[in-house]
């Protein structure tokens, strides 16, 4: 029964589809960490929890329903000239509204609505937010599960790597979180990351796949930059107040 404990094979698998679910965790993670980013602390937390349980239960869920999962991808309809799947109708609603939502939340930060009274976040929907997560984990999960088809025989090894997957990515979301409300101006990074996410999302139902490789590259090359720009800043801000201290001496 346990024989796979002793197969390299299988510790390799699992090591492989985890390291793959963490990655494409980002994602998600990224998605709430600015979804939160207007609720109070207390709240934040609640709902960042509930998003990343509802992204493992969806996983673990979509693996325990693999056979109608891989059903996802068989045609469903033709549509100019190609055929068109659940899959692609998942993914295209789920990128059309990570696009809307992007457009609409840069918006706000252009037009400089970040600046409302801290009361108005507390307005906000909690059910509405937990329900735009929910939406998302569901887009998400369909895309990490159907990637994660064929690296590995065992549904429990699957499982296993999604359950390691979503503790570090629970572990890293509290930090991002804190470093996105710490720091506004990597809010419009975010954003932006969405929006790309977004792009390719519609892209992939529409029949033109664009390797998540060069998405998360991107990605993390301008987080590298964001952060070096956080730490100077940081840094200019320590020289100026020692700079002004002898004076105030005076």
């Amino acid at each position: 029964m346990f024989e796979w404990v002793s197969d390299p094979a299988i510790w390799a698998s699992l090591a492989t589809l985890t390291v793959m679910e963490i990655v494409l965790g980002i994602d998600n993670i990224v998605f709430i960490s600015v979804i939160v980013a207007r609720l109070p602390p207390e709240a934040a937390k609640r709902v960042r929890q509930i998003g990343l349980l509802g992204a493992l239960g969806f996983r673990v869920l979509f693996l325990l329903l693999l056979t109608w999962l891989i059903g996802l991808d068989q045609p469903l309809f033709n549509a100019f000239g190609r055929d068109i799947s659940w899959r692609d109708l998942i993914l295209l609603a789920g990128g059309l509204f990570l696009v809307v939502k992007a457009t609409l939340e840069i918006h706000k930060g252009v037009e400089g609505e970040e600046e409302a009274p801290a009361g108005s976040a507390r307005k906000m929907a909690f059910g509405m937010v937990v329900g735009q997560i929910i939406l998302i984990d569901i887009v998400f999960s369909v895309d990490s599960i159907i990637t994660a088809i064929g690296m590995s025989d065992h549904v429990g090894v699957m499982i296993a790597a999604v359950v390691i997957a979503m503790g570090v990515m629970y572990l890293a979301s509290g930090a991002i979180a804190s470093f996105i409300h710490k720091h506004p101006t990597t809010k419009m990074l975010a954003l932006a990351f969405l929006f790309m996410i977004g792009a390719a999302l519609i892209a992939d139902a529409l029949g033109h796949h664009i390797e998540r490789g060069y998405i998360y590259a991107a990605m993390a090359f301008s987080a590298f930059v964001e952060i070096l720009n956080v730490l100077a800043k940081r840094n200019q801000g320590k020289r100026e107040a020692n700079a002004k201290a002898p004076g105030e001496q005076h």
